[in-house]
């Protein structure tokens, strides 16, 4: 199985719209991440990964291919200020993807791209007490449990809490 991380592209929309209208999908991100995922959001996000694109920076945002399929999306936030060295990493998969190693490889591939391309010390992620499929994708990858918020996250009417997962470069 081939995993490649690429820049977004408009021809991804049909993809992109498929995987990622899943509610399983949407409750294990944050709200911003529409649900239902329409092709209106869908063109929304890819154009504005287009226009950093021109810009001839790194991309922050990267397409999963799989065998030549869209599978899902991987990314950094930046921070700024004093945390300026430290990027949030976050992940997904549509769920004909699920379980066979995708997210594993698709992590550690954009660890070693965010090392290379952006001057971070600090690599986080945040994830929802139910998702223990991608705790375990993040320990495969080196990152280590740094901490538990509890009753952080408040999604679909109930708190949850929240695990923040790093890797330090």
């Amino acid at each position: 199985m081939s995993v490649l991380l690429r820049p977004w592209a408009m021809t991804d929309l049909d993809a992109l719209v498929w995987q990622a209208n899943n509610v399983s999908i949407w409750n294990n991100l944050r709200n911003y991440f529409p649900n239902p995922y329409t092709a209106e959001a869908g063109a929304a996000w890819i154009g504005t990964e287009l226009e950093l694109q021109a810009q001839g920076l790194p991309a922050t945002n990267l397409a999963i291919e799989v065998n030549g399929y869209l599978a899902g999306g991987i990314g950094i936030i930046r921070n700024s200020d004093v945390y300026y060295y430290s990027a949030e990493i976050g992940y997904w998969l549509g769920a004909a993807w699920w379980g066979q190693g995708i997210a594993t490889e698709a992590l550690r591939q954009m660890t070693e791209y965010a090392w290379y391309h952006f001057d971070i010390v600090r690599l986080y992620a945040e994830v929802f007490e139910s998702n223990k499929a991608s705790m375990r994708v993040l320990e495969k990858n080196g990152f280590y449990l740094e901490g538990v918020r509890r009753k952080a996250v408040f999604k679909n009417g109930v708190f949850l809490d929240d695990y923040i997962w790093v890797k330090l470069r």
